[in-house]
């Protein structure tokens, strides 16, 4: 077996054309929704194939994966572009998914109303598969959870933009960035009522992540406590403030 560098160290390996991974409490209800994913014809995500005693067994997303610093065929137009078109495929093919409202369902993060769609919750540079240029797949559907169009859009839109103060995470100016935030929306095929709330919402999306990382760290949890003394939320709440301090400007350049 070959580890899988990128997640969670030691934890995650390929083996032929399966990926193994740790099992959570909220596994059975990702394995409910890459089963209905496939049934409904969705071939840019993992198949759910089996769960052993600790871990569970998925099918492996052929292709490249890239982190920051944002470079090559990550960073290209293409990319963009066809990471908004395959987000909005899968929100399109969950829109009328059963595990929508269903309130006996664990997920790994809140749902939020309405419950539009399933967002995949992490739909960033860092968990899709390239073939060249074209984004082809995503994987890690851990942070999946119901909730609106735009919870899930405006995450993706910052993180591929990507609207980031960090001097690691950061690519181009902010007109290049408003620029590729457009192509996202373009792709996406975001409404007007989409584009004038998004930045708002992008705030809001972060600010819940940062909750989210200071409250798991309270409660003990090794990964987001190291997160926290690396002042990785700082980091956040620092793009929180680029956001609001350029609205008007992001608003107006990805407008339809």
């Amino acid at each position: 077996m070959q580890e899988l560098t990128g997640g969670r160290e030691g934890a995650i390996y390929q083996k032929d054309n399966s990926v193994i991974r740790p099992l959570n409490v909220w596994s059975p209800t990702v394995h409910k929704l890459l089963t209905f994913l496939e049934s409904e014809g969705f071939n840019g995500s993992p198949r759910f194939i089996s769960s052993e005693v600790n871990c569970e067994v998925l099918s492996f997303v052929e292709g490249d994966t890239f982190n920051y610093p944002l470079s090559g065929a990550i960073a290209s137009e293409q990319a963009v572009s066809s990471c908004a078109r395959l987000l909005r495929k899968l929100h399109d093919t969950t829109a009328n998914c059963l595990l929508l409202n269903d309130t006996k369902l664990q997920w790994m993060l809140p749902s939020r109303e309405p419950q539009e769609v399933v967002c995949h919750g992490d739909f960033t540079p860092y968990n899709v598969a390239l073939k060249g240029r074209e984004v082809v797949g995503v994987f890690d559907f851990d942070t999946a959870h119901p909730a609106p169009r735009l919870w899930e859009l405006a995450f993706s839109v910052y993180c591929w933009a990507p609207f980031k103060t960090d001097s690691i995470d950061r690519l181009g100016s902010l007109e290049e960035q408003i620029q590729r935030a457009k192509l996202f929306c373009d792709n996406y095929g975001a409404t007007k009522l989409m584009r004038e709330n998004l930045v708002d919402m992008m705030v809001k999306r972060i600010q819940a992540l940062v909750d989210y990382m200071c409250q798991q760290a309270a409660e003990g949890d090794k990964q987001f406590s190291e997160n926290i003394e690396d002042a990785h939320h700082l980091s956040y709440l620092k793009d929180i403030h680029y956001l609001q301090q350029h609205k008007t400007l992001i608003t107006a350049g990805i407008g339809n």
